[in-house]
C-alpha cells in the first residue's frame, strides 16, 4: 500500500506538562506531584500522529532560535517529516503551552503562540511544489486567522481536500471555512463556535446541524468517551468510542485528527476511518505527555490483534 501524503499548516509548542492534585487558589502557592516537557502544539501533535500512523507528511510551521526550535525541528526529523518549510523565527521564542493535568487524567492547558503567529500566507506560496498532491492539508486555529483562510482557499485552487479543526475556538468567518472539505471541533469548540448548548448527545447534534446552514459540506464533532458524530445533509450518525480507561487525555484529540486523515485517505470510508481514529485516540491516553503517547502503526495493529 502506498502512503498516503499529508500537509499540515500549523503550530508546534513545546508543552510545559505539570501534574497536579488541584489547581491552586488565587494567591496560594501548593506542590505538585510531577514536572515533564514534551513536544506540543496542534499542527505538530495532528503531523506526529498522521506519521507515525503512516503517512509521508510535509509541516509548514515557524519556530523561535532559542534551544526550543532547534529541538522541534530534530523533533520533527526524528518521525520522517520533511521540515524544509519548518522555519526559523530570528528575536521569538517558540510557542509555549503550560498544561495542567488533574488526577482523573482531566487537562487545563494554556498556550503563547510565539513564533507561531509568524507563519503567513505567503509561506504558503513559497512551498507550494511541497504541498501539492497531498491527500489532505490539515489546519487548526492555533496561526493567525488570514493564513488559515489563505490555506483553505489554496487548497480549494488546487483540488486538495482540506480539513479545518477550529482549536482553539475563535470567531470566524464562514465565507471562507465554508468551503473547507471536513470541519472537526470538539465539544467545547462547537458550545463556543455556535453559542448552543451542547450538555447532552442530542443538544450536540442540534448544534452540529446548525452548522450546515453556514453551507459546511461535513462536520464531525469529537466527543472523547462518547465518540466522535458525523453530521452531514446526508448523515448524522454517532461512531461509538473504543472504551479504554484513560491516563491522560492530553493530545487525544489531535491524536484522533491526524490518524483519521491517513486512514480517510487510505480507505475512502469516512465512518470506517471515524472508527479506527477513536481507537487510536484512545489508545493515546493510556500513558502521559503527547506525541510520546502516540502509537506507531505496528503497535496499533498488534494491540488490535
Amino acid at each position: 500500500m502506498s502512503k498516503t501524503k499529508i500537509t499540515v499548516i500549523g503550530s508546534n509548542m513545546m508543552d510545559l506538562i505539570t501534574n497536579i492534585n488541584r489547581m491552586p487558589r488565587l494567591g496560594e502557592t501548593i506542590e505538585a506531584p510531577d514536572f515533564d516537557l514534551g513536544f506540543g502544539g496542534k499542527g505538530a501533535n495532528q503531523a506526529v500522529a498522521a506519521a507515525k500512523i503512516g503517512s509521508e507528511v510535509v509541516m509548514l510551521s515557524k519556530v523561535g532560535d532559542g534551544l526550543f526550535g532547534r529541538e522541534v525541528i530534530k523533533n520533527f526529523k526524528s518521525f520522517g517529516i520533511d521540515t524544509e518549510y519548518v522555519e526559523v523565527v530570528k528575536n521569538t521564542t517558540s510557542g509555549v503551552a503550560p498544561i495542567f493535568v488533574d488526577k482523573d487524567g482531566n487537562n487545563r492547558i494554556l498556550i503563547v503562540k510565539g513564533a507561531n503567529a509568524h507563519l503567513k500566507p505567503a509561506d504558503i506560496d513559497r512551498a507550494k511544489d511541497k504541498i501539492l498532491g497531498s491527500d489532505f492539508i490539515l489546519l487548526q486555529l492555533e496561526i493567525p486567522l488570514e493564513t488559515v483562510y489563505h490555506a483553505i482557499d489554496f487548497g480549494v485552487e488546487n483540488e486538495i481536500p482540506v480539513i479545518l479543526n477550529p482549536a482553539p475556538a475563535a470567531e470566524l468567518d464562514f465565507k471562507y471555512v465554508k468551503k473547507a472539505s471536513i470541519f472537526i471541533p470538539n465539544e467545547t469548540e462547537l458550545e463556543t463556535i455556535t453559542k448552543m448548548p451542547v450538555d447532552s448527545l442530542e443538544n450536540i447534534k442540534k448544534a452540529a446541524e446548525s452548522l450546515l446552514t453556514q453551507e459546511l459540506e461535513k462536520i464531525i464533532v469529537t466527543m472523547g468517551e462518547k465518540g466522535s458524530l458525523l453530521v452531514s445533509k446526508d448523515i448524522t450518525e454517532l461512531v461509538p468510542a473504543y472504551q479504554i480507561e484513560p491516563r491522560d487525555t492530553t493530545g487525544a484529540g489531535d491524536a484522533f485528527i491526524g490518524s483519521f486523515a491517513n486512514f480517510y485517505a487510505e480507505t475512502k470510508d469516512i465512518l470506517k476511518a471515524m472508527e479506527m481514529a477513536n481507537k487510536y485516540a484512545a489508545l493515546s491516553t493510556l500513558n502521559t505527555g503527547t506525541q510520546k503517547s502516540f502509537y506507531s502503526r505496528e503497535d496499533f495493529e498488534k494491540y488490535f490483534e
